[in-house]
């Protein structure tokens, strides 16, 4: 998977509550058609495993917006449990061809708050999905 930094609104991003992302994608006109020929995604990497003394859950939603303070919801993940936000897990949201100028990724901690967990996010047109193995050296 290829990162281009200008597509990333969140790197290695400590979350321990609600949050939006801290980088912001202007896409420079207001209405882009983004993947049109090729369908782009916005993934999420687990940088550091999530951790809560409850049950917490993180939601992940793409919001845009046309001013860059006046966000909406595009497409949300559903409430993720902490279980699942191990140390290298993805999460794969699907980006709609047609948004709003600007696009961020907003963090929806619930029965939390998370005691560790850091995020990374961005626009990509190639997902990996290999499984790990160990090192057999």
């Amino acid at each position: 998977m290829y990162i281009d930094k200008f597509l990333q609104v969140s790197d290695d991003q400590a979350v321990t509550a609600t949050a939006a992302s801290t980088d912001v994608i202007d896409f420079g006109q207001a209405k882009p058609n983004s993947g049109m020929s090729d369908r782009l995604s916005m993934v999420v990497t687990v940088g550091e495993g999530a951790t809560a003394a409850g049950a917490a859950t993180v939601t992940f939603t793409v919001q845009d917006s046309a001013d860059n303070s006046s966000f909406a919801d595009v497409i949300s993940s559903g409430a993720i449990g902490k279980a699942a936000l191990a140390l290298g897990s993805q999460i794969v949201l699907p980006m709609p061809t047609q948004h709003r100028r600007y696009v961020r990724l907003n963090y929806t901690v619930a029965t939390g708050p998370l005691t560790a967990g850091k995020f990374s996010a961005q626009v990509v047109t190639g997902i990996q999905q290999n499984d790990p193995y160990p090192d057999a050296l």
